[in-house]
């Protein structure tokens, strides 16, 4: 095929060496010399010459003239030809020399294109494989300086993007080899990161805590401030303050730039409270969460900080063993729980689906119940009324922060009702300390005033109003003693307490009127009624600090509607309000004087029975002396003495009193009469115990307490003296003819003491028999006796039948 196509173009060649001009053969005699076959090319020319030089022959034959003529012409152009041959030889010589060096610079052309051609391709492939070390490298850079969530997307663009453009290169198999390894490192670096941040949330918890609850304080304040204002000019939630809020719209950012959670320097712009970056950055959380997400480990990461939570928050919940003894241990746990929930719902309101309202709600109704708990153990362990004051505010402040984030504290203020319950019996104890030292310190005696000045000091703490005492000339007395003003003041002073711990309640004036009238009626019903009672019932306690008290009370009990209106001007609540409890505790005013009179009555009986002691009768004395007894003297002069004391007091107190003391002597008198260990009772020691009697009665008719009627007072004596009457005038026919009978003389006389003592004077185993004098009718004063001592015991069967 090659020498067909070689014959074929010298053919064509000769036929335009032909058909050419001689001034144009040079380009058709090159393209011979282009080729290697011009030696063939040379033996066709040769053919073709001879072939052409037989046509000329015959042509020449037919022309001969014209054949001779042109040969003559072609010798001319042989010579020519000759010439033209040297030259196209030189030409070609020239020319080689010339192409020579064409054709070397010609290969290094070629050469040089060749480079060229492979330093673009190299190019190409190296524009290809620089991007994909150039994000490998700021892979490394951003796995470096831990900013886990944009190496994620590095790694992501690197496998999807730009790792297949270059798939073939041994450099990318390793890349994509270590991409499962780079992914499986920044899950780890980033729990790493979480778990950092959960240790330093759980440390921080207590500041933040104290922060959101400082922020919440500030709220109230201008909220109390601003009240008049509308709602829409409120400061933010106090939880927005807390740390910077990023906005997103799904869970994972567009880029570093969009929530500003990647870099901690780019939350300086979202900060909208001074010093909230220094307490928590959430930024470890969120990446942590977009790691996750974007690599399909989401639920794993919901269910981990979930379960690590909610072991923080039992932690939290435990409060410690002496957090009873200070307010800072009370303060230290509420800002622990306050810190944790504060980050929980930050953690919902910046993030989707992390935590729900359902599982914070869970929470806290373990930390409601658990804090709950907590505070009714410690807090019954307190007994100063300051801490317990001190705590309700903190537990108000407590909830009121929780409150602001939305949790529900119902339960708590709920609580607050026991609280209060437990801080009125620490004020009634302390109280009861307060009423003790007044009434151990009190002189028991009227207030003396020298001036004017005195007396206004003294009306000014208690409402104290006399005009008979203010016209009296200075120096003067008020009627009651020290203790009356100071235990009015303290009263006003428990009102004011129990006031400081209704406030911040959200309780109605009602609610706070209800609260302090209950209060102050346990205060006076209980604890100042004990006081009082203890007081009076101490054994040195004498009549005269008795007298006082029963004054001293009387006064106290009119005070107390002084006491109702210092309530109704604190709260705002009229006394006849349907639900308003009234003031009952004057009932303890009354039951203490009501006290103190009985301790006057058993008083006043222990000083008689103090003196009958010392009565020394002498039973089968022969005749009696001429005056009474001196301990009966001595008897009687003191309760003239007392009963002088008792002009202060209510009338019927003195008269009741005086007459218990009668009473009692009578009936003391009696037993001494009648007691087993005496024997044996003579006439003369019957006269002398009627002189004694007769001084007794002597005392009752003098009226030693202004108010009795007639001889009401001598009706104490009347069953001794007829007793008396009988024995020692030997009147027994009178008393047995008239016994039963209205108008009987000796009504008073019971057959059976009569019995009693009548055995006492027959008895006949003792020397200085009653009726030794009478030994001549002997016989007959014991026939008499026994017949009378018959005939009472027959009145004392037909009685008892």
């Amino acid at each position: 095929m090659a020498e067909l196509e070689t014959a074929a173009e010298h053919e064509r060649i000769l036929r335009e060496i032909e058909s050419t001009e001689t001034a144009c053969i040079g380009p058709t005699l090159r393209s011979v010399y282009d080729g290697e076959e011009h030696s063939h090319f040379m033996d066709k020319l040769e053919v073709r010459i001879r072939n052409h030089d037989r046509e000329i022959e015959k042509m020449c034959n037919f022309h001969y003239q014209g054949f001779v003529d042109s040969i003559t012409e072609l010798l001319k152009v042989r010579g020519e030809a000759e010439n033209l041959k040297n030259k196209v030889t030189d030409t070609n010589r020239t020319l080689q020399l010339e192409g020579s060096e064409l054709l070397s610079s010609m290969k290094e052309l070629q050469q040089c294109r060749i480079q060229q051609r492979n330093i673009t391709a190299t190019v190409e492939k190296l524009s290809l494989c620089l991007p994909v070390l150039e994000m490998y490298t700021k892979l490394r850079v951003q796995m470096k300086t831990k900013r886990h969530y944009p190496a994620l997307k590095t790694l992501e663009q690197l496998e999807h993007t730009y790792l297949p453009q270059v798939s073939h290169y041994r450099f990318c198999q390793v890349m994509v080899d270590n991409i499962p390894k780079l992914r499986e490192e920044i899950k780890e670096v980033s729990m790493s990161d979480l778990k950092d941040f959960l240790e330093s949330i759980r440390k921080h918890s207590e500041r933040i805590g104290e922060f959101a609850m400082k922020q919440a304080q500030q709220q109230r304040s201008l909220d109390n401030i601003l009240a008049l204002q509308t709602k829409g000019g409120l400061g933010k939630r106090c939880k927005k303050d807390l740390c910077p809020s990023p906005e997103m719209n799904g869970t994972s950012p567009m880029s570093e730039q969009d929530s500003g959670i990647l870099d901690v320097e780019d939350e300086d712009e979202e900060e909208e409270a001074p010093g909230t970056q220094d307490l928590v950055d959430f930024s470890p959380v969120y990446r942590c969460l977009h790691i996750y997400t974007v690599l399909g480990s989401r639920e794993v990461f919901e269910n981990y900080y979930r379960k690590q939570r909610r072991k923080q928050a039992r932690l939290v919940l435990q409060p410690p063993s002496n957090m009873h003894e200070t307010l800072d241990g009370y303060r230290k746990y509420f800002y622990q729980i306050v810190g944790f929930f504060v980050v929980e719902d930050h953690i919902l309101h910046t993030t989707v689906g992390l935590v729900n309202r359902a599982y914070i709600d869970e929470l806290w109704e373990l930390a409601l119940s658990k804090t709950m708990a907590a505070l009714r153990t410690h807090s019954s362990y307190c007994s100063d009324p300051n801490l317990v004051l001190d705590l309700k505010n903190l537990i108000v402040h407590f909830a009121d922060t929780l409150q602001g984030y939305g949790f529900s504290v119902n339960q708590l203020f709920d609580m607050m009702l026991e609280v209060r319950d437990q801080y009125s019996e620490i004020l009634l104890k302390k109280w009861a300390v307060v009423f003790r030292n007044i009434l151990d310190a009190d002189n028991y005696s009227p207030i003396p005033v020298s001036d004017e000045t005195a007396y206004r000091r003294t009306v000014s703490l208690f409402p104290f109003q006399d005009p008979d005492l203010e016209k009296q000339p200075f120096p003067k007395k008020f009627p009651f003693s020290e203790f009356v003003p100071k235990i009015y003041c303290q009263i006003k002073e428990f009102i004011y307490a129990c006031l400081k711990f209704s406030e911040d309640l959200h309780l109605s004036s009602t609610e706070v009127d209800d609260m302090i009238r209950k209060s102050t009626n346990l205060l006076l019903t209980r604890t100042l009624s004990s006081c009082l009672q203890t007081i009076i019932k101490r054994k040195n306690v004498g009549l005269t600090e008795l007298v006082q008290i029963i004054i001293n009370t009387s006064h106290l009990e009119i005070s107390c509607k002084f006491l109702e209106e210092f309530i109704t001007n604190i709260t705002n609540v009229l006394p006849d309000t349907v639900h308003t409890t009234k003031l009952y505790g004057l009932t303890t005013f009354k039951d203490a004087r009501q006290a103190a009179e009985e301790e006057i009555y058993t008083n006043l009986n222990q000083k008689i029975d103090q003196f009958l002691q010392l009565a020394d009768y002498d039973w089968v004395a022969s005749e009696s002396s001429d005056c009474a007894s001196d301990y009966l003297v001595d008897l009687v002069a003191f309760l003239n003495s007392t009963f002088a004391v008792f002009t202060h007091l209510p009338g019927k107190v003195a008269q009741t009193a005086c007459m218990s003391a009668c009473k009692h002597l009578s009936t003391s008198l009696t037993q001494l009469l009648l007691e087993a260990e005496v024997k044996q009772i003579t006439i003369g020691a019957l006269q002398q115990f009627n002189l004694d009697v007769k001084e007794c009665e002597r005392f009752a008719r003098s009226g030693p307490v202004p108010g009795f009627q007639g001889d009401t007072l001598q009706l104490a004596f009347i069953d001794l003296r007829q007793l008396l009457d009988l024995f020692i005038k030997w009147d027994w026919s009178t008393y047995l003819a008239d016994y039963g009978q209205p108008t009987c003389k000796y009504l008073r006389v019971n057959p059976t003491t009569a019995l009693t003592l009548l055995e006492k004077m027959k008895d006949p185993s003792r020397k200085n028999n009653v009726f030794a004098q009478f030994r001549k009718n002997e016989r007959d004063k014991q026939k008499l006796i026994e017949t009378v001592a018959k005939q009472l015991r027959g009145l004392i069967n037909s009685h008892h039948s």
